[in-house]
């Protein structure tokens, strides 16, 4: 690989191209892998729900597809977030070549946190936010309604939840890196505090399902992760 320092900007942008491409070409992988397995997966990412329904209902399709697309769909997304770590592999291999030694030493540990705090926002969602809300709701319902939920519109509230946490679950490296980094001061960052908390309400409103339950349980993890972000984190001059 030629060095970073002797190439071009269009160099750059042709290596980018080619790591993504590897990326798409990867996930396409694991997907083929994950679709003799499709049954199985949709079954696990439907399991939250399937446990708590009543024993004489059942989960239907209201379009004459969707008992091929859904399950389908479930697995091209596992296959992204199975692939999750590869994509973070690719994205060190691009910005490794211009780091210094210490800065490797400080980057590597932080991208595997990055993929360990993804996964621990989905595996939080799945096990414990999922299971909770979805009581509350199949319990809230009155009596003369039988609950018999559409598969598709399951399949969008999980995935819009994992992704979600997934996501929120990277506030303490986000955090980590703007104080690390010197863009913003941490004293800043505390006096920035009760804004930054609406904003992690307003977030979760936006993230999750148009439910209460659904926004406090993001909005409340991402203000501790990012309490704990603060406590790790020190100004570079300190």
């Amino acid at each position: 690989m030629a060095d970073p320092n002797d190439m071009t900007f269009m160099g750059h942008l042709k290596e980018l191209r080619s790591r993504i491409i590897r990326m798409f070409l990867f996930a396409g992988l694991i997907l083929v892998c994950c679709l003799p397995f499709t049954n199985y997966i949709y079954s696990f990412i439907s399991a939250p729900l399937i446990e708590i329904m009543p024993s004489d209902t059942t989960m239907i399709a209201t379009e004459v597809a969707s008992p091929f697309l859904a399950p389908l769909r479930v697995t091209i997304y596992s296959a992204l977030i199975i692939s999750v770590p590869y994509f973070f592999l690719e994205l060190w291999g691009f910005i490794s070549p211009g780091l210094y030694k210490k800065e490797k030493a400080f980057v590597g540990p932080l991208i595997l946190s990055s993929i360990v705090l993804f996964y621990a926002g989905i595996a939080f969602a799945y096990f414990v936010v999922s299971p909770i809300i979805l009581s509350f709701f199949m319990s809230s319902a009155p009596d003369s309604i039988q609950v018999m939920t559409d598969i598709n519109k399951y399949l969008d509230f999980v995935l819009k939840l994992f992704f979600a946490f997934g996501f929120a679950f990277e506030i303490p490296i986000a955090t980590f890196l703007v104080i690390t980094t010197g863009l913003v001061s941490k004293d800043r960052i505390k006096t920035m505090r009760p804004y930054l908390i609406i904003g992690f309400f307003v977030i979760g409103m936006f993230l999750t399902p148009p439910d209460i339950f659904s926004q406090l349980f993001l909005a409340v993890p991402m203000w501790i992760l990012f309490e704990i972000g603060l406590l790790v984190s020190r100004d570079p001059k300190s």
